[in-house]
């Protein structure tokens, strides 16, 4: 019998670099336009903590949206991920190029995504990930669901189960216990 949590942890121990959704995953999924017809959109700041302990712990975070936002690219520079692609669709069409550029295997990459815009990455990567409030087809082809809803910790979580399974979730503890 094949023992769940075991290879659940194989394939977080594997993994080099995270792909994040953004609409739903980084986000609650609420998009707000002001009346001036910009968007808003609501970040927490766990989740945010957990790509920055990420980066600190070497492993590497992109994020691939469907939707450009201006609101983006400042939380993606507050967080320090690698790279931001906007307006991607399908999404699998920048998977060639961000295997190539960071020198990543297939299997060494989580992908965390909610609806049906997400399908072809979680099809393809080593480690895929729904949040909680994922679409049911999301959630079929996810290893691993998680707890918290997208917007809501999500992020945070799969940061944890990621460092911890890795055994570098204590160093990013200490960097602050001092």
């Amino acid at each position: 019998m094949i023992d769940l949590k075991q290879e659940l942890l194989e394939k977080a121990k594997r993994i080099k670099l995270l792909l994040w959704d953004v609409d739903g995953v980084l986000t609650d999924g609420r998009i707000i336009y002001d009346s001036h017809g910009r968007d808003m959109k609501f970040f927490d700041v766990h989740d945010g903590m957990g790509v920055y302990l990420l980066k600190k712990a070497g492993i590497l975070t992109i994020l691939i949206t469907a939707k450009g936002s201006r609101a983006i690219k400042p939380r993606a520079k507050d967080m320090q991920v690698e790279a931001v692609f906007e307006n991607i669709s399908p999404k699998t069409a920048v998977l060639d190029k961000i295997l190539k550029k960071y020198k990543v295997h297939i299997n060494e990459i989580c992908f965390v995504g909610d609806d049906l815009v997400d399908l072809c990455l979680m099809k393809k990567v080593g480690f895929p990930v729904a949040v909680f409030n994922a679409c049911p087809e999301i959630k079929q082809q996810a290893a691993y669901i998680t707890l918290r809803a997208g917007g809501r910790g999500a992020v945070r979580e799969v940061v944890e189960l990621i460092l911890k399974s890795q055994g570098k979730w204590e160093e990013a503890v200490s960097l602050y216990d001092v």
